[in-house]
């Protein structure tokens, strides 16, 4: 089995270190196989991958405008005598990879990992070039249905965590020196890209009710995204100057979100949440927003609280609820670290899109 994985994102977010992870797990699961990363040039994604010592293809992927990403695609499938064409972002390899595979007369998979919705026309499009779909949440599986796509040509497959690299016990001294955190100050840490959707706005708009039971409370902002300016802005109009840090994109969260008390994602859609299994994994609960696939990780009242999405004062209660009672945050820590070691391995992970691979391939 050859697999050509194409990964058009430059950076190590949350979809790009999945397929690290799957390409790390099926050198082992598939020993007979061989798996190509096809990535853009000098992308971290790249970059992490050779690191790793996977076998890379930089090519040039240009988004959504590259008509030409398809010839090049086609040519490359064939030069390496793949079998199979994976598809794992968007940026317009979600359209590109399944055009590529038809021009090369080969199948292909696609992983869908957001949970908004497209135009019928676009869905029936672009599903139209791939033998199977597999999502990482029910979540996003619905929506799929709920589109037109059907039931015997989708899989769900979650996405996975690495709980040897996110797991319990950080020393808290090194978040509060990278920072600059007061001594005996809680602190809550939200990880995602500063875009609409991930909803930092009605953080913002809860954490004054929050502060003025917790005044002591940091939060730390991790990520970048076109939002920042506005954010700070608000940030500085809000008058949370004192308590709203933007931390940016940090490669060593494994070291710091273990120190967390708390990890809170108010999305207004999300098709999982990676973050959200790598706090479990580091046994820190979550306050979330009911969107998506997040109620597929975050179980209300075992390892955190979901609310409304765009519900300031219900994420503010339960925001306060968590930092005011320890043993009831430390209860439901423990829990998520046992719910992620169950269901959202990455052995799973590599059994499930490889299942789909022998599926499509035996026809």
């Amino acid at each position: 089995m050859k697999v050509l994985h194409v990964e058009a994102g430059r950076h190590l977010y949350g979809g790009a270190l999945q397929v690290l992870f799957l390409l790390q797990g099926l050198r082992e699961a598939d020993p007979a196989g061989r798996h190509l990363l096809v990535c853009a040039p000098e992308s971290a994604v790249a970059a992490s991958a050779n690191q790793l010592q996977l076998p890379v293809r930089e090519l040039a992927l240009g988004g959504e405008a590259d008509l030409g990403a398809v010839p090049r695609l086609a040519r490359l499938a064939r030069n390496e005598g793949a079998d199979l064409l994976h598809a794992h972002s968007r940026r317009g390899a979600d359209l590109w990879t399944g055009l590529a595979a038809r021009l090369a007369g080969r199948p292909a998979v696609i992983t869908r990992r957001v949970d908004n919705p497209e135009a019928r026309a676009l869905v029936a499009l672009k599903y139209r070039c791939y033998r199977h779909v597999i999502t990482i949440s029910e979540g996003i599986r619905k929506v799929l249905l709920s589109e037109g796509v059907p039931a015997a040509k989708l899989s769900c497959v979650p996405s996975a965590v690495d709980t040897v690299r996110y797991r319990p016990g950080a020393d808290r001294s090194a978040l509060k020196a990278a920072f600059d955190i007061p001594d005996h100050a809680p602190v809550a840490g939200v990880i995602a890209q500063l875009i609409p959707r991930k909803g930092h706005q009605v953080l913002l708009e809860a954490l004054p009710q929050v502060l003025a039971q917790q005044p002591r409370l940091q939060v730390l902002l991790f990520g970048r995204g076109p939002l920042e300016d506005e954010l700070k802005r608000q940030v500085r109009s809000r008058g949370l100057d004192h308590s709203v840090r933007f931390a940016g994109f940090r490669d060593d969260l494994e070291r710091l979100l273990p120190a967390l008390d708390l990890v809170v994602h108010p999305a207004l859609m999300e098709g999982l949440g990676v973050a959200l299994l790598q706090a479990s994994a580091c046994a820190v609960p979550v306050v979330a927003a009911r969107a998506g696939g997040i109620p597929e990780v975050v179980r209300d009242g075992e390892n955190g609280r979901l609310v409304a999405p765009a519900d300031a004062t219900g994420l503010a209660r339960a925001m306060l609820e968590l930092l005011g009672d320890r043993d009831l945050a430390r209860r439901m820590g423990a829990r998520g670290r046992e719910l992620v070691q169950d269901q959202f391995s990455i052995a799973r992970m590599v059994a499930g899109n490889l299942a789909v691979y022998r599926m499509v391939l035996e026809g």
